[in-house]
C-alpha cells in the first residue's frame, strides 16, 4: 500500500490500494474468521463485523439520506450502525443492509490506520451527529447508488475503495468464477473465458441470488472480474 497527501476529504492523507490488494486482504479476512463459504453461497457479513471488529451492529434512526457510519476509537473500530430506516422487512432492504454492511466493513479493513493514527484533518460530517467522535458517514449517494449505477466517480476516494472492499466480501472473487463456470466461453489464444454479451443478464441475476445481493452489486461485480470489453472480443 502507498500513500499519498490528500487535497480533498475527511484524512490528510490517501492510502492507495490496488484492486489485487483489496481482493487478497478480504479473502485473507474472511478466511481467518471462519466465514469464507465452501462453495458459491451469501456470505454472513453480519458475523464477520461481529467476529473482526469485535462489536455488535446497531440500528438508529439516523438524518435523512444516511445509511451508516463507522465509529473509531482508540484501538479500531469501536461500533457500526445502520439506519433503521432501511428495515423494512422486503428482500431488497435486507440486501441493501447486507450492501451497507460490508461497506462499514470496508471502511474497517482501509481506513482505520488513518483514524486511529489521527491523521484525519477535516470535519467528516455536519450532520447533527456528535463531531468528537471520529466517524465515517456513508451517505445514499456513496454506497453503490442502484438508481444511478452509472454515475460517475465523484472524486471520494474512501467510499470507492469501501466499494471495492464490499464487493470483494460480498461476491469473493473465487466463489463467483465457480458459480459462474457453467456460462464461461473461452475466447483469444489463450483461452481465456468469459461472459457473453447476451448471457450477462442471466449471470448477474445468478450471481445475486447465489449470494443474496441486490441486482446492481451483482451486475456490477460481474463487469468488475469479466467486463463487456472481453465480451466484444468475441465479436471481432
Amino acid at each position: 500500500m502507498k500513500t499519498y497527501r490528500a487535497y480533498a476529504g475527511p484524512f490528510a492523507e490517501r492510502p492507495y490500494y490496488p484492486a489485487e490488494q483489496i481482493e487478497q486482504m478480504c479473502w485473507d479476512e474472511l478466511n481467518t474468521a471462519g466465514l469464507y463459504p465452501d462453495a458459491p453461497a451469501p456470505v454472513r457479513i453480519d458475523r464477520f463485523i461481529e467476529k473482526r471488529f469485535k462489536i455488535s451492529i446497531s440500528y438508529d434512526d439516523l438524518p435523512n439520506g444516511i445509511l451508516g457510519f463507522t465509529e473509531f476509537g482508540n484501538n479500531g473500530v469501536v461500533s457500526i450502525v445502520v439506519a433503521k430506516a432501511l428495515d423494512d422487512d422486503s428482500r431488497r432492504s435486507e440486501r441493501r443492509i447486507r450492501t451497507t454492511l460490508a461497506h462499514e466493513a470496508g471502511h474497517g479493513l482501509l481506513h482505520m490506520h488513518l483514524m486511529v493514527l489521527g491523521s484525519e484533518t477535516r470535519p467528516l460530517f455536519e450532520d447533527g451527529l456528535d463531531p468528537i467522535r471520529p466517524r465515517i458517514l456513508c451517505r445514499n449517494e456513496g454506497v453503490l447508488p442502484e438508481a444511478r449505477p452509472k454515475k460517475k466517480y465523484d472524486g471520494k476516494w474512501w467510499e470507492f475503495q469501501a466499494n471495492q472492499a464490499m464487493t470483494a466480501l460480498l461476491l469473493p472473487r473465487s466463489l463467483v468464477e465457480r458459480a459462474l463456470d457453467p456460462m464461461l466461453v473461452a475466447y483469444g489464444t489463450l483461452g481465456k473465458r468469459t461472459i457473453v454479451a447476451d448471457t450477462r443478464d442471466r449471470a448477474a441475476t445468478l450471481l445475486s441470488e447465489t449470494f443474496d445481493v441486490n441486482p446492481i452489486v451483482a451486475r456490477l461485480r460481474l463487469d468488475a472480474i469479466h467486463s463487456e470489453d472481453e465480451a466484444r472480443q468475441l465479436t471481432l
